[in-house]
């Protein structure tokens, strides 16, 4: 029986936003679509793509991803004028969106995106709804994580 796989795999990421998880308290997570040129859909099956300064804003109803750095390549076309950092429109659902605002705008949340996938030959964006963390939630976290690197080397050792 062949099915094709629609798990997020490591063959499917294409990047992954590290600094998200250490800077907010990532709640939900929502898939959202991309509008990409062809050049930047080169780069991206090529890798080249850098998000962790990036950000989601939404204005007039629609959602904008700002700041995500995706390299051109050499061989892309010399007609095109390549842009690296454009802002880039994200495809959302009218209910999603209107879930969005309401939470940016009244409870205080931020969006930021948290991956980049491939899902049925189309670029995936996860959007993490995110609450921002406190200097004191950043050192609790890594003191964990150091406290569980130690564990496991006198867990070795010992």
């Amino acid at each position: 029986m062949s099915g094709k796989k629609n798990k997020k795999t490591p063959g499917n990421q294409i990047a992954y936003n590290k600094r998200a998880r250490f800077e907010y308290f990532i709640e939900e997570v929502l898939e959202a679509g991309i509008v990409l040129t062809g050049w930047e859909v080169k780069s991206l099956r090529a890798g080249q793509v850098q998000f962790n300064e990036s950000y989601v804003l939404l204005k007039d109803r629609e959602a904008y991803l700002f700041g995500c750095h995706i390299t051109p390549l050499m061989t892309a076309s010399t007609h095109v004028t390549t842009d690296p950092t454009r802002t880039r429109k994200l495809l959302l659902h009218k209910h999603e969106l209107s879930r969005l605002i309401g939470a940016v705008e009244r409870k205080g949340y931020a969006l930021v995106p948290v991956s980049m996938y491939w899902k049925n030959g189309k670029v995936k964006i996860g959007v993490g709804l995110a609450k921002g963390k406190k200097q004191h939630d950043k050192r609790h976290v890594e003191k964990d994580r150091d406290w569980e690197r130690q564990k496991e080397r006198l867990l070795k050792h010992g």
